[in-house]
């Protein structure tokens, strides 16, 4: 008996294998390597941050009507808005919508932009001028353009006059009022430098008040462009037989709702699409301000 617990005693112990850790220098991800993680991660989230809102927005536009929260009825699901817009496109019908209202819209926005601009200067830069327009220009500014609109059909007539007069009308005052603030707050330092430096009248507006003046008349081209497609759209509700403005009226007379809002999805696109291209312009014309850290 002895001998056998001798034995066992005797017996070389199992060897137990240790756990292999890592040590923190193999494991220790390099900071490049995170600081450029973590750029990706915010880049990403900047250019998805827009997608995630729209995409939570159309999600309840689906589901509300789906679960009875609203009538299906007067807001049918955006899946229904969607396919009612494919068919309008598919059929040729939204495109001349469309391009009805573009060419009304683009023809008074840049008429008001050939006629607001220099009458801007010329009231910011020329106190004569500004006397002798200002008093009728205040009576006309606080007169909204839809209240002219029947001036404007009995004067005009009730085809594209009209309707390109209104949008003139409404485009006009913005880019006037902007434009005159643009000129009329140029830094006097840098006007004073100019002259000192020899300049003439016209290098002197051509080189530092029209650029200076750039982001604030933009400011109000981007105004008007936005009030020009309201405004088209109102006046195309009243008297027209084409455009996105008659296609909503006409589609909520003969109750075919997702045509409706289609037309309302369409308008929402173009105006998106006209600030974007401007804000794209005004970014190309000032650059300057960009690179002077402004």
């Amino acid at each position: 008996m002895s001998s056998a617990l001798q034995v066992i005693e005797k017996a070389p112990r199992a060897i137990v294998p240790e756990p292999v850790v890592a040590s923190a220098r193999e494991v220790a991800v390099p900071p490049l390597l995170l600081r450029a993680l973590r750029t990706v991660a915010l880049v990403g989230w900047r250019i998805f941050k827009p997608a995630i809102a729209f995409a939570l927005l159309l999600a309840i536009w689906e589901i509300a009507p789906r679960i009875g929260l609203v009538d299906e009825v007067f807001l049918p699901p955006f899946s229904v808005v969607a396919q009612a817009f494919v068919n309008l496109v598919q059929s040729g019908q939204m495109w001349e919508h469309v391009s009805t209202s573009l060419t009304r819209s683009a023809s008074g926005f840049s008429l008001a932009l050939v006629v607001a601009i220099p009458i801007g200067i010329g009231i910011a830069w020329y106190k004569p001028v500004a006397d002798f327009l200002n008093p009728i220009l205040e009576f006309f500014r606080n007169t909204a353009a839809l209240a002219l609109l029947p001036v404007f059909i009995l004067i005009l007539g009730i085809g594209e006059t009209s309707k390109v007069a209104v949008v003139l009308y409404a485009s006009f005052f913005p880019i006037l009022l902007n434009t005159i603030t643009g000129v009329r707050t140029v830094d006097p330092l840098l006007i004073k430098s100019a002259v000192s430096l020899g300049f003439s009248p016209l290098r002197l507006f051509q080189k530092v008040i029209l650029p200076a003046a750039v982001p604030s008349i933009f400011t109000g081209v981007r105004m008007a462009a936005a009030s020009s497609i309201l405004v088209l759209i109102a006046a195309e509700m009243v008297g027209a037989r084409a455009g996105l403005g008659y296609l909503i009226t006409a589609a909520q007379q003969n109750f075919q709702i997702p045509n409706m809002y289609a037309g309302i999805l369409a308008i929402s696109i173009l105006g998106l699409t006209f600030n974007g291209l401007l804000v794209a312009l005004e970014r190309r014309l000032s650059r300057w301000r960009t690179t002077s850290g402004l």
